[in-house]
């Protein structure tokens, strides 16, 4: 599970960076950060519900 997380991530990262770098894709930035957010949620609650 949390390699799944981890892999996530990094793409959402990959995805961000490739829409700042390449202006005409600013919207995949966007959509990159808000996954990379929600993926970091997402896995800090799935943890925190293990760990009970």
């Amino acid at each position: 599970m949390i390699g799944l997380i981890v892999v996530l991530l990094v793409i959402w990262v990959i995805l961000a960076v490739l829409g700042f770098v390449i202006k005409g894709l600013v919207w995949l930035a966007i959509v990159g950060i808000i996954l990379f957010v929600a993926t970091g949620v997402i896995g800090w609650v799935r943890r925190n519900a293990l760990n009970r």
